[in-house]
């Protein structure tokens, strides 16, 4: 499915549309899984991107595949190895306009051109990665990791 081209504007009005119904998703239900996989499938669907998804802290020495919509993905990542394991070790987000440029990237589908991961930390534990990948190249920006923030916010209050 191609994704739609969408101005920057149009994409801040999406988020603002999106905000309340996430906030709404995750302040009534304390199941941390049920939370992740209605965030992704809300993401997924408003902006078509090519996987969206979460990656779980497991045992302090790798990442496990969580809740995500999209294509078959890698089930394990160890801390530091690709995009997820570096958003995880330097516990911040990163932004990758070029996967291909990435040093380590992972490629768990050639179609996947540039990324966007950002830590989940929850009462001051990182608890997973949110990970989202386009077929587009340089397709993140501030404006998404403000947004994508925010919403993670949202998962400190469960």
């Amino acid at each position: 499915m191609e994704q739609i081209v969408i101005t920057s504007s149009e994409k801040k009005d999406i988020y603002q549309e999106v905000l309340p119904q996430i906030a709404s998703l995750v302040s009534a239900e304390t199941n941390l899984i049920a939370n992740m996989a209605n965030t992704c499938a809300v993401l997924k669907e408003v902006f078509n991107w090519w996987w969206v998804g979460f990656y779980l802290v497991e045992n302090e020495q790798e990442l496990v595949l969580g809740p995500f919509q999209g294509p078959l993905a890698c089930t394990r990542i160890a801390k530091g190895k690709g995009v997820c394991g570096a958003a995880w070790l330097q516990q911040q987000t990163i932004i990758v306009p070029n996967v291909d440029l990435f040093p380590g990237h992972i490629a768990c589908s050639s179609a996947s051109k540039s990324e966007i991961v950002l830590p989940l930390v929850i009462q001051g534990k990182m608890v997973a990665v949110l990970d989202i990948d386009s077929e587009k190249l340089a397709h993140f920006d501030a404006d998404d990791q403000y947004f994508l923030e925010k919403i993670l916010s949202f998962f400190d209050s469960i």
